[in-house]
């Protein structure tokens, strides 16, 4: 069952606790620390559902469902994805691991690897932090590994949106071989090489 944008916005409660499991999960987890933009938050219920996320985990400052802005952003995603709240991302963190969950922080730091380079064996979870300030140092300290997105121009950074999408598609990307998609790419580009 796929949905609309049209569709999943009039979805009822108990349409959706209905529908909720009928889709499979990826071994992928979110943990989204003091994000404080709820349109953020909203997107990043839309992007778990997309690439079928086991949960969000909404930690510190961080809004939660129904905030209307978050409801109109998810666009009745949040419905769908399993979240919970913690009051900080230590305890997500520690949850995660207690069910052998591998934790990387999507964040600059001097021991960051660039994103396609790391180790992505599922299951794995995702940190995300603040737009303003990054990820608190308690958090880095937590987690197995940091993945950045290198930037080659002026600016230092991306939207956290924007840089959520990059990496859990390319952690999709190690969990399934998707030999059309590439195939289609290698006609579409063959002749130009990308340099990373």
């Amino acid at each position: 069952m796929v949905l609309n944008a049209r569709a999943l916005r009039r979805l009822s409660p108990a349409e959706a606790e209905k529908i909720r499991g009928k889709k499979s999960r990826q071994d992928i987890y979110l943990i989204l620390e003091d994000v404080l933009d709820t349109y953020n938050i909203g997107g990043f219920f839309r992007l778990a559902d997309a690439v079928g996320a086991k949960a969000v985990y909404l930690c510190g400052a961080c809004a939660t469902p129904p905030n209307h802005r978050i409801v109109k952003a998810s666009v009745g995603t949040y419905q769908l994805v399993p979240w919970q709240y913690f009051s900080d991302s230590l305890e997500a963190i520690r949850e995660l691991k207690t069910l052998g969950v591998s934790i990387f922080a999507v964040e600059q730091t001097k021991t960051a690897r660039d994103y396609r380079r790391a180790d992505y064996v599922g299951p794995v979870a995702f940190l995300f932090g603040n737009e303003s300030y990054g990820l608190g140092d308690e958090a880095l300290e937590a987690v197995d590994g940091c993945v950045e997105i290198p930037m080659y121009g002026f600016n230092k950074s991306l939207n956290v949106m924007v840089a959520a999408g990059i990496v859990l598609y390319e952690a999709l990307n190690r969990f399934h071989s998707f030999p059309v998609r590439r195939s289609i790419l290698a006609r579409l580009l063959p002749c130009r090489r990308w340099r990373a």
